[in-house]
């Protein structure tokens, strides 16, 4: 079993965007812990940081007026077009892949804990995250990993 088992879930989660106009329910297989990123597209798209966790596809199910945007040639960012929320990313180019939900959308997701955190070296100076969670430079999270368009300054 990895590290990462030990906090699959099955269940159910209610959320929604900052006006309502969005609901998105996961009911099923999920991770309960939030990997966060600090990369500069991460930053831009919301402001500061990004956090979620995975859901499985086919336990998602969003209603709602979404706009999804096309962050790179494999993978969308969605929004709420009423009132702008984050709602998640998700790499698009096979079926079925997982979505990367905002947690701040799931009451339920408030007592999830910090798992990863990757892009440290682009971290700003007033988001310092403490606990015991895996850690990932630019460099090494990229040796292993698609490189992220546009995280350039």
């Amino acid at each position: 079993m990895s590290w990462v088992d030990v906090y699959r879930r099955d269940g159910r989660l209610e959320g929604r965007c900052l006006c309502g106009a969005v609901r998105i329910e996961v009911s099923g297989a999920h991770l309960a812990g939030i990997g966060v990123c600090h990369c500069l597209m991460c930053q831009r798209w919301t402001g500061g940081l990004y956090g979620a966790f995975e859901a499985e596809a086919a336990a998602v199910t969003v209603t709602g007026p979404v706009t999804r945007y096309a962050s790179t040639d494999w993978s969308e960012r969605a929004f709420c077009t009423t009132c702008g929320s984050s709602l998640w990313l998700r790499n698009t180019d096979k079926a079925d892949l997982p979505y990367e939900l905002m947690p701040g959308l799931f009451a339920g997701a408030a007592e999830f804990p910090l798992l990863s955190e990757i892009y440290t070296d682009r971290r700003p100076a007033y988001l310092p995250l403490a606990g015991d969670h895996r850690t990932k430079t630019r460099a090494e999270y990229e040796r292993d990993n698609r490189a992220i368009e546009g995280d350039d300054p």
